[in-house]
């Protein structure tokens, strides 16, 4: 019978050394190689960055490449954009990072992100504190936002997706592919 091999923890996985090709993240104990994102995905990341700061200003902190710890020893990821309560944000140990998933995370769908892996993710990250999880789409130019009560809706150009977990408010779908 096959041994199991041995789970990294986040204390371990933060002293292996930085850099290279590929983004690193710890997942269920074992460190999972990403490629670096292409110019189409983090100038959307900063868009959305930019059309979000002023609508959600009064909530927290909005920040993009977020680490957080969905579940504290052997978890460490990274939101593409992630917004976090200001007192969860006040917190935040300097020298760390966030503990349980931010209140929003966004991911930006890449191309090597499959359905599953996302449907995953959301399900971790809304089982350990975000209120939300969205996916933006941008061969679709949609947004499917996931709610911690479950409900799960795809928004579209012309539509607007509510921030009313966030302080109230809304964002039409238009300016973030603008």
């Amino acid at each position: 019978m096959a041994a199991l091999p041995d789970l990294m923890t986040v204390a371990q996985f933060q002293q292996l050394p930085k850099g290279g090709e590929h983004a690193y993240e710890l997942h269920h104990g074992e460190v999972v190689a990403l490629t670096r994102p292409k110019a189409r995905h983090w100038k959307l990341q900063s868009r959305l960055l930019a059309v979000l700061q002023p609508k959600l200003r009064n909530f927290g902190g909005l920040s993009i490449e977020v680490p957080y710890r969905p579940v504290a020893e052997f978890e460490l990821r990274a939101a593409d954009v992630a917004a976090i309560s200001k007192s969860r944000w006040d917190a935040i140990d300097p020298d760390g990072d966030l503990r349980g998933a931010p209140d929003l995370v966004i991911e930006v769908k890449s191309p090597s992100n499959t359905r599953r892996q996302l449907q995953e993710l959301a399900a971790l990250c809304l089982a350990n504190g975000a209120l939300e999880f969205w996916i933006v789409d941008p061969d679709a130019s949609a947004v499917s936002v996931v709610r911690a009560e479950g409900s799960a809706v795809v928004y579209t150009a012309g539509s607007s997706i509510p921030l009313t977990a966030f302080g109230g408010g809304e964002l039409a779908v238009d300016e973030i592919f603008a």
